[in-house]
């Protein structure tokens, strides 16, 4: 029998949007008062609260007040996002000199080769400068995930395969612009994990809190 999922998840609200307060211009909170949640950030959604243009934000899954997302996920890209108002905590998850890693899951147009693997391995040169070294390791099965909601782009006779690797930077479209400069477009980007905080069951649109371990772990990392 599958185990029952915990309680603590949140599913999604599909409600009336948020007003769009992100935690910025507030006063700092009582250390007491710090929320640190999870969510898993569906395709298509923008990462914020707020969008004059009607487009999907996470203020129509979330509806804790004043926190905001540590870095940035695009548009296209899905997985795991933390939700903070704890603006340490934030500055060091996102600083690249602390070298905090996040674990992402992409899926390749064809199948690089070890020359290839090694150039990301090594941090390929982008247009913004070389990149830090990056762990890469090719997944011999596709990992399981939920089903997209808008179809990857499908090309007859060219092969897919998925990536897993683990940046301690993140500059704007980074996973994509690396696997690109390979040679290897990407099609599909999904964050797994940022430290030792995992997606684990969550589905697009979930979120939960942060366990007292994961939190710890976040602090060291």
């Amino acid at each position: 029998m599958k185990p029952r999922r915990p309680s603590s998840i949140h599913k999604p609200r599909f409600s009336q949007k948020s007003n769009g307060r992100s935690g910025f211009g507030t006063s700092r909170p009582l250390a007491e008062s710090y929320r640190y949640l999870v969510i898993n950030k569906p395709y298509g959604v923008l990462t914020q609260f707020r969008d004059l243009q009607g487009r999907p934000t996470l203020g129509d899954y979330v509806n804790v007040p004043d926190v905001y997302p540590v870095g940035r996920l695009d548009s296209d890209s899905e997985g795991l996002l933390i939700l903070t108002n704890d603006g340490g905590l934030s500055h060091r998850l996102t600083d690249p000199k602390f070298d905090h890693p996040k674990t992402y899951l992409a899926q390749v147009e064809r199948v690089p080769d070890d020359e290839a693997l090694d150039k990301l391995r090594q941090g390929p040169v982008l247009s913004d400068g070389r990149c830090k070294p990056v762990e890469v390791e090719l997944l011999v099965d596709p990992p399981e995930l939920w089903e997209r909601s808008e179809p990857i782009r499908f090309r007859k006779n060219v092969p897919t395969v998925w990536l897993r690797l683990v940046l301690r930077e993140g500059r704007n479209r980074q996973v994509r612009r690396m696997t690109a400069a390979i040679g290897h477009p990407c099609l599909r980007l999904v964050r797994e994990a940022s430290g030792g905080v995992q997606l684990g069951e969550l589905q697009p649109g979930e979120w939960r809190d942060l366990t007292l371990l994961e939190l710890s772990d976040l602090k060291r990392s």
